[in-house]
């Protein structure tokens, strides 16, 4: 098919607050080498799109400039090697940035096949947050069945994620979140406990669950995008050989930390963020996806919780919701 010349686009106009993002009309990419050209349909909002938006987290360098790190669309054009996909493939696909507009070049092995009866909106919502989850919480944290896994912002995409994906693989899990209407729809995703963090302490909360489980007290693994106040009654709360995974810091990345309880407990603490990743290590993730929870998302055992589409034009206010922090699971942008 012929493509054309340009296309229209969502651009950082300069750092700053939602407005300073901007329908525009850009150059159309092209795929280079080990590449396709999606024809977006649907897109993602993420928190690291509004980080980049306020100048707070930077593309890599050979990256678009462009905000959107997850699509949904059909495969326009191929680069040179690319042989797994054909032109004319629906899939989802995590990108390096540039998901906000109407063509997006990714990396071909960071692209997953629609699952069975997903439409555009509801395969966009998947690859940012399962990716990030999985990579987190099963191939860094190693969480396994039986296992004890504490998730704040249990109603975000990556929370209502991380739940479902906990649960299906065995492991108890505990969040918390802001409102009792945010705690009832993780209880109703799979999570056994729920704390509105807003209604007392979330710490005492999580340590009187444990102890009334078998196997001792303390949890295993915490999945933490809050960081700051949260990250010296969180230590505290891990029993041994446990698990401290920070992905963000909404309330900053500093604390003072007494080691002796990671000493004395044979504590680990993780650290990632999913953009830096290489293309080869984001590949390895999607492998793993494929193989191991895209089949969870055919039989309908694990979805996306879709809180609200907005159109491309609007995406300011897509980011103006985000945040407010009142939704429950994925802000999405529809792009056709």
């Amino acid at each position: 098919m012929s493509l054309p010349a340009h296309m229209q686009a969502v651009e950082i106009t300069t750092h700053g607050g939602p407005e300073v993002l901007k329908l525009a009309e850009v150059e159309t990419p092209q795929p280079r080498a080990g590449e396709v050209l999606i024809r977006v349909r649907a897109a993602g909002v993420n928190r690291p799109d509004v980080s980049q938006r306020a100048g707070a987290y930077p593309p890599p360098p050979d990256a678009s400039p462009l905000p959107g790190l997850e699509i949904a669309g059909e495969i326009v054009a191929l680069g040179e090697g690319v042989t797994a996909w054909s032109i004319g493939d629906e899939i989802c696909a995590l990108t390096p940035g540039g998901g906000y507009a109407q063509y997006c070049r990714v990396p071909a092995g960071h692209c997953l096949r629609l699952p069975q009866g997903y439409d555009m909106i509801r395969a966009a919502a998947l690859p940012e947050t399962f990716f990030t989850v999985y990579y987190n919480i099963f191939m860094r944290a190693k969480l396994t069945a039986g296992e004890r896994l504490l998730v704040h912002g249990g109603s975000s995409g990556i929370g209502t994620t991380a739940i479902q994906l906990a649960k299906a693989y065995g492991a108890q899990v505990a969040i918390t979140a802001g409102s009792n209407e945010k705690c009832q729809t993780c209880l109703e995703l799979g999570a056994d406990l729920a704390i509105n963090y807003k209604e007392g302490d979330w710490a005492e909360q999580a340590a009187a669950w444990t102890k009334d489980m078998t196997g001792g007290p303390g949890l295993d693994v915490i999945l933490d995008m809050v960081g700051g106040p949260y990250i010296n009654p969180g230590l505290k709360l891990l029993r041994r050989d446990g698990r401290y995974n920070f992905i963000a810091f909404l309330k900053g990345p500093k604390a003072e930390v007494d080691f002796s309880k990671i000493l004395m407990n044979r504590l680990t603490v993780l650290g990632a963020t999913l953009r830096p990743q290489t293309i080869a290590e984001k590949t390895t993730i999607a492998e793993n996806l494929a193989r191991d929870v895209w089949p969870l998302l055919d039989s309908g055992k694990v979805a996306p919780v879709i809180h609200k589409t907005f159109p491309l034009k609007d995406a300011a206010e897509a980011h103006r919701l985000m945040e407010t922090s009142s939704h429950i699971g994925k802000i999405m942008m529809q792009v056709d």
